[in-house]
This record gives structure tokens, C-alpha cells and sequence, in this order.
């Protein structure tokens, strides 16, 4: 017997090209492709504008594969983290972060990362594989599950910001994006989403070429090339000066300020010396810089800078006319914040 398609995997016009021919209208693949992306069906038979023999037809010949939730925890200030299985037992994790005014769903984009940054645990996993546009979509339905559970109210944000690294995936981030914020999908605006990427110049050079309107942070953490080789293995295929330049071609074709994350290490990048740096990377592209506090985790030397040290860095940054602030951490308490994400609860 012939190996089912994943129908997910399929354009709409690829899908009216099926339909065509199984004998089907064209107007029977358009509602199929609706209720696969407008609706999230999560099966054939959810399709109940359809003919019980197209639904039986349809399960014989293509499959749907959807990410399932598997474990759920809550942080005691709201956080919720999913542990996510795919359809060949991988798992990934997301997390929906509330607010007053907003929530937040932070997803991955590959199992695993092939980066290894020697602060974040998810750098301590392999890379498997990448994720299918698809299985990113689906991160973004169940955490709005949560959202609207907790809130009342739909998510208003998604960060590309968990495990991997979006640009080694670029295909499938870019169609995910349009799945979430096309007219025929969940129809979020891309104002509210921004991919991180920690300085993939080629795809930051691509993305900007994208007609589209997300907005892009770059994870710094070090102010100069020779601290963030020690840091972050990417950056001696990626210096520092080639991605300033490359998100200077992103401003300029998008219009949009770059965020740049900066996770503040004790007696590492925390000094005034650091900070004068970073102000002139500023200077070279309009920006705006998030310090973040930094998660300790198992096995890594470096430790989170003092509260003294990051409110000196802080206000020496807005001194010199910088706009800065920091971001707290949420959800330490289930590793759900920054660099925690590490699949511990298998």
C-alpha cells in the first residue's frame, strides 16, 4: 500500500492539483485547505462539510500529522511550559508567557540545536532535525489554547525563541509565518512576531529580501568578536561585523529596529568597558537592547551578573542614549526561561 501524503506538506494550488485528480471540484480542496489552516482541523473527520465518502477517501490517501501536547506545567507567576511530541516521537518544547496586556508564545524551531552555545541548555542537545512548518503552526494552537484558557483572551505575540535556531531552518520558519498571519491561516498580524536568530548573516540578509513585516532580535551577549567566540560558536563563521551590516540591510528594507539580546554575565560582559561597546554596535543600526537575566544552568561556569552590576550597565546604556531594559526571567522555576529549554521531562 502506497505511503499516505502528508496533506500538510502540500500549497493550496499542489492540493487543488490532487483533488483534480481524485475528480473533485476545486472548491472541495479550498475547504480542506481551510479547515486545515483557518480551522486547525487535527483530523478528516473534523471536516463536517464534507462528504463522509471525500472524508473516507481523504484518510485513505493523506495523512495528517499533529503535534500533540504531552506534558504541561505552570510557573507560579502564570508561565506555562508544553512538552510536545511529534509525529515520529521527537520532542520539543514551547512556552506561553502571560502579561497584563499581552501573551506571549515562545516556539521552536528545530529538535534539538546544532549551534551549541556554551550557556544555553538546549545547545547541550543534538540537533535531529528541523521542524516542519506545520509542527511550528501547531506550537502556536496549543499555546493559544492556553492563552485563551488563562486570559480570556487569544495570544497577541509569538517570539521565535526556543529550541534551535530558526535560520538553519529558514524554509519552514518563513511558511510558518505565512500559515499564522495569512488571510487563509490564523491571520495574526506580523507586526507581533519576531524571529531571533544568533547571527546567521546570509539568512538575515534573505529574510529581508521577504516581503514581509515581522520584526528580527539579534542574541549578542558580547559586545566584540573575540568574547562571543568564546561564547558562541557561530560567531567564528559569522564576525560580529558581517551580521551588523546584514541587520543594517534589514532596517533598511524593512524599516523595522532590531532588538539586540543581551544576556549579562557576571564579571564577563558586565562592565562599563562592555557597555561602551555595545553602545557603539547601537549606533551602527537603530535598536533597542534587552538585557536579560541569566538562567544558571548545570555544567556552565558562567553565572548571572549582580543586581548592582546590571542596574550600573543598565543606566550607563541609557545615559548615552540608549534605549534598554530589562527582561525579567519567567518560569525558572519549570525551566521554561531563557536557555532552559532541554526536554528534561521525557
Amino acid at each position: 500500500m502506497a505511503t499516505a501524503i502528508d496533506i500538510r506538506k502540500l500549497s493550496s494550488t499542489d492540493l487543488i492539483g490532487e483533488f483534480e485528480k481524485m475528480g473533485e471540484p476545486k472548491f472541495r480542496a479550498k475547504q480542506v485547505y481551510e479547515w486545515l489552516w483557518k480551522k486547525s482541523a487535527r483530523s478528516f473527520d473534523e471536516m463536517t462539510n464534507l462528504s463522509k465518502d471525500l472524508r473516507v477517501k481523504l484518510n485513505e490517501q493523506f495523512a495528517i500529522l499533529p503535534v500533540n501536547e504531552t506534558l504541561t506545567q505552570k510557573s507560579k507567576d502564570g508561565t506555562v511550559k508544553l512538552g510536545m511530541r511529534l509525529h515520529d516521537n521527537f520532542l520539543v518544547e514551547g512556552v506561553m508567557i502571560p502579561d497584563d496586556d499581552r501573551s506571549t508564545a515562545c516556539v521552536s524551531s528545530q529538535v534539538g540545536c546544532s549551534l551549541s552555545c556554551n550557556f544555553c541548555a538546549t545547545g547541550f542537545l543534538k540537533r535531529e532535525r528541523n521542524l516542519d512548518a506545520s509542527e511550528i503552526y501547531d506550537q502556536v494552537v496549543l499555546l493559544n489554547k492556553h492563552a485563551t484558557e488563562h486570559s480570556g483572551r487569544p495570544l497577541t505575540n509569538i517570539v521565535y525563541m526556543g529550541m534551535g535556531e530558526p535560520l538553519l531552518n529558514y524554509d519552514n520558519v518563513m511558511q510558518s509565518i505565512r500559515l499564522i498571519t495569512g488571510q487563509d491561516g490564523l491571520g495574526m498580524a506580523q507586526k507581533r512576531i519576531t524571529v531571533s536568530t544568533s547571527g546567521i548573516a546570509r539568512g538575515i540578509i534573505r529574510m529581508a529580501d521577504e516581503d514581509m513585516n515581522f520584526n528580527l532580535a539579534l542574541s549578542l551577549h558580547a559586545p566584540n568578536n573575540e568574547k562571543r567566540d568564546q561564547i558562541m560558536d557561530i560567531n567564528r563563521s559569522n564576525r560580529l561585523e558581517d551580521v551588523i551590516a546584514a541587520l543594517k540591510y534589514f532596517y533598511d528594507k524593512t524599516g523595522n529596529k532590531i532588538t539586540f539580546e543581551y544576556i549579562l554575565f557576571d564579571h564577563f560582559n558586565d562592565s562599563i568597558e562592555d557597555a561602551d561597546e555595545l553602545i557603539a554596535l547601537t549606533q551602527q543600526v537603530p535598536s533597542f537592547v534587552n538585557l536579560i537575566e541569566y538562567n544558571n544552568v548545570e555544567g556552565v561556569t558562567l553565572r548571572r551578573a549582580k543586581p548592582e552590576r546590571r542596574d550600573t550597565f543598565l543606566n550607563h546604556l541609557r545615559k548615552h542614549g540608549v534605549s534598554a531594559a530589562v527582561r525579567r526571567s519567567r518560569g525558572k522555576d519549570i525551566d521554561a526561561a531563557c536557555g532552559q529549554l532541554a526536554n528534561k521531562n521525557k
